[in-house]
Parts: C-alpha cells; structure tokens; sequence
C-alpha cells in the first residue's frame, strides 16, 4: 500500500542496537531533534513512509530487508533502507557533503574543497533516494525531503513522478549569493529546488537568500512578500529581516516559500526534569560541582559552533578576573564526529589542545576551570545539566537554529538563569531576551559573559519567563500543525506543469 507522506531524510528513524547477536531497533534515546521532530508527522497522516540509507558492503548481496514496517509509539510506517556502500558513503555524505558543501552553507568559503569530491557519485546517490521514494509515494503524495545533502532529490522526483507534490526543508543556513555561487553545480542544486512546490528554511534571513541565490542566476517572474512577524523580527541583530519572501513564480510554476524554526519539546522538558529523581540528580550535580557558577556548553565538533572561540572567551575571563578562580567551571560537551569526517578533526584537535592549555595554566590541583566531554550525554542527563546550571554558552559562528538554547530555557522552568546566544543562530531572531552576542567579536564575547555572570537574578528571571512563554506557544507542537496546514493546501492545489506558459 502507497504512502500519502514520504519523509526522505539520510539517517535511519530509530537506533540501532545489538542485543544478544541480534539488531535491534529502538526509539531514539533523545525526543527532542530532527528524527523525532519528523517522526511526528507519522500519526497524523493516513500512511507514512520513511527513505534513508544503510551501510552494504560492495558486490555482496543485501544482507538486510530493503523494507521493513516499524510499530513505536510514533505509530506505524514504513522505513525503506536504501544500501550504500563505504565507498558511495564516503563520497555523498563525508566528502562532498561535509567537504563542499557544508563550509558554503556555512559562509566558511576559505574552507570549501573539491579536491576529492565526485560528484557523479552524490547525484546518483540522489537519484537513489529518489527513486526509492518514488515507489512509496501513492498518486498525488508529499514527498517531503530533507536538508541539502538531498538538494537533487526533487530533479529526479519531479522527472519520475509529476503527479506528487514536493516539498524541501533546508535544517541548515542558507548562504548569500556571492558564497552560495562558489559551487560549480549551483545551477543543478538550483534548478532541482525550483522542482519543489515548497521550499522551507528555519528564518527570513534563509529565505531571503535563497530568492538572492535564485535571483542571481535565474529569471524570476515574480516574488511574493509579506512582512515578517514581531517574534522573528529581532530587530537590529546581525540575522534581521523586516520583509520575508512567500512566493516566487519562475518556468511558469509557482513555488511556496516557508520561513518557520522547528521549536523544542517544551512540555516534556519541563515534564522531566521536575521528576523527583531528576531533581536529586540536578541537587547532585551541584554538589559534585561546588563553584558558585556553573556555565555549560553543548554541541558537537564543528568548526562552525564556535566552540574555540568560546573557549578562547573563557581563558580571557579567567585572566581578566582571577578573583573568579575557583568560582566557576565550564562544562563543555563537544561531540567528536564519527570515523571518516575529516574536516572536523582539525577542530576537534583545536578544542582538545586550548581546554589542556587553560586547564593546565590556569587551573589548580583542586581546581579545574573545564571539563570536557567528546561522547554524547544521554538527553535527561543533558537537561538535568541544563536546569544545574547557571549560564548557557551557545555561541556558534553559524547555525541553522540550535535547539539547545530552547532545551535550556525550558528545563529552568520559568525560574533564573542566562542564555548566551550568538546572533548568527537562527535562533536568535525568537530569544531577543537572551543575551545576544556577535562571536567574531573579542570585545562583545568578553562583554557578553560579564554580564551574564552579573546579571542580577530578578532580571534573569524576568527574561527567562519571556522565552519561556515564546518556546512553549512556538513548540514542536506548533512546527508540526504549521507543516500540516501547508500539506493540506499543497493537496488541495492542482500540480502545475514547469513548462505551462
């Protein structure tokens, strides 16, 4: 039986798990990120299927079933494995992806490689993903494709299936043209979305750029705006926008542009960590770590999350103030990326060098200023670390949303606390109440983390409850009846030839 939503996203919606010398398959140890996020949709449509890749060895037969049916608390669908080998892996998602792609999307254009890329390869692993949705997709069916390693999907989609209605979500930014247009196949990605029937992206300042991006090296027939509402403004910040695209017609199509951030999990945030057993564990944490402020900083390694320039910042404060030594520790969790991800083993080393540097000149014997993680912390372990703390630190160099300051803000529950959050997190332009920085700025990071260590508590209080109210009417809840309202109108509307005059 066809589906009515295929979800086209890289990675597998569950974990799994070798018990026994069996695979087992499990919910997602954290309800909070993309894969729940999407997995969302499952109960609220009649039939849902799911495309994504497994590893296969080369030139041996499949030693897995293609198609499974999967029963969780999410409801029942359908996951389609789609094999790739080591080799075409390496190649779509390790190479060209992290390689080129990612330090474009990024803005790192000093960064950006071809060397080893082959991008025969990542289109004909597109392809793949795109047929294998193609044969789920039921007469007039969304397809709903995910995030740019996936930007040729709905070419192909369009090409084999021109009855279904497709729809992209970028999770990532999206570039101004003069770095987007660095890509020798900016005209194929481009032309691919312009397959869409929608093309959504977490801000205005994305959209905006894609219609720049398009706009530079298509004819468009026209663009539909509409100003950007209050909560996304941010006015003044460094991803401000007072108009946002809706609409563009160009090759006789009309294409919906979305501008709408996925939001956090805030009533099961909150829900959690006022546990009983939660609480004993945020009461241990404090205990275990006795300095009066506890600053915390979660993410993974990359480059673009800032992490050696807030570790930079936190060594200048250390020097700036010594009557802070002692007092206060940063806890840093920086997820080492997995085997094969060359381009962040350099970051990664940065990271691991400058907290031994500061550690080490710094600190004291009963003392260490940092402690680091490279393995990832189980999702109410995080939150319990979350509501321990005192301040937040996420200031990446660049970033689609960042769902940690949400995470954070929910699991104080209303009550003290700060957020530290760069102004180029999509983020950013929701959580005005946050201490806004520019992390390219030595000056504003040395600024922004006095203050947030000085901040008095009613004024922290007072802007926590702000965010607090903003993430809980814009939650995860929100995101996903927003995206059903926009499926809907996509059924509802005929399936326009590109071609039509």
């Amino acid at each position: 039986m066809a589906s009515s939503l295929v979800i086209v996203y890289h990675r597998q919606p569950y974990e799994e798990h070798v018990v026994g010398g069996k695979t087992v398959l499990r919910e997602n140890a954290s309800p909070n990120g993309i894969v729940p996020a999407l997995k969302g949709f499952i109960g609220q449509t009649d039939r849902a299927s799911w495309v994504a890749w497994k590893k296969a060895a080369a030139g041996k037969p499949v030693r897995f079933e293609r198609r499974i049916t999967v029963d969780d608390s999410y409801g029942s669908y359908e996951v389609v494995r789609l094999p790739l080998t080591s080799d075409q892996i390496g190649q779509f998602y390790h190479i060209t992806s992290k390689e080129a792609l990612w330090p474009i999307l990024n803005s790192f254009p000093s960064l950006y490689s071809t060397e080893n890329c082959d991008w025969a390869t990542f289109r004909e692993v597109n392809r793949l993903f795109a047929e294998a949705a193609c044969e789920e997709a039921a007469p007039g069916a969304v397809v709903w494709v995910h995030d740019y390693n996936l930007w040729l999907v709905p070419k192909f989609v369009r090409e084999m299936r021109p009855d279904v209605r497709i729809a992209f979500f970028h999770h990532t930014p999206f570039p101004s043209p003069d770095v987007f247009n660095i890509l020798p196949w900016r005209d194929e990605i481009v032309d691919s979305l312009l397959d869409c029937d929608v093309v959504g992206f977490h801000i205005p300042r994305y959209a905006r750029n894609f219609i720049s991006v398009v706009q530079s090296l298509r004819p468009l027939d026209e663009v539909d705006e509409r100003p950007v509402p209050d909560e996304l403004r941010a006015t003044g910040s460094a991803l401000s926008e007072p108009v946002t695209p809706v609409a563009i017609r160009s090759g006789g199509r009309r294409i919906q542009i979305d501008a709408f951030p996925i939001g956090t999990h805030a009533e099961l945030i909150r829900n959690t960590v006022q546990q009983a057993e939660r609480l004993a564990q945020v009461a241990q944490i404090r205990r275990d770590i006795p300095q009066e402020k506890i600053i915390v900083s979660i993410g993974r390694v990359d480059y673009a999350k800032g992490t050696r320039e807030m570790l930079l910042a936190y060594e200048r404060l250390l020097q700036r103030r010594p009557e802070l030594h002692g007092k206060v520790k940063l806890l840093v969790t920086a997820v080492a990326a997995a085997d094969g991800m060359r381009a962040y083993k350099k970051a990664q080393q940065s990271i691991e060098q400058l907290v031994g540097r500061i550690n080490g000149h710094i600190g004291t014997l009963s003392w260490q200023p940092i402690l680091l993680s490279t393995t990832p912390m189980p999702f109410a372990d995080t939150l319990c670390h979350y509501r321990a703390a005192d301040i937040c630190w996420v200031t990446p160099l660049r970033d689609g949303l960042n769902l940690v300051a949400k995470e954070f803000i929910a699991a104080h529950v209303n009550e003290s606390g700060v957020l530290v959050l760069s102004e180029f997190a999509g983020a950013a332009v929701e959580l005005q109440d946050a201490v806004l920085v520019n992390p390219y700025s030595l000056v504003q990071m040395d600024a922004a983390i006095d203050r947030a260590l000085d901040m008095p508590r009613e004024e922290q209080r007072a802007r926590m409850q702000r965010m607090d109210a903003l993430i809980d009417r814009y939650d995860i809840g929100h995101w996903t009846r927003h995206v059903l309202e926009l499926f809907k109108q996509l059924r509802a509307s005929p399936v326009e030839n590109r071609d039509a005059a």
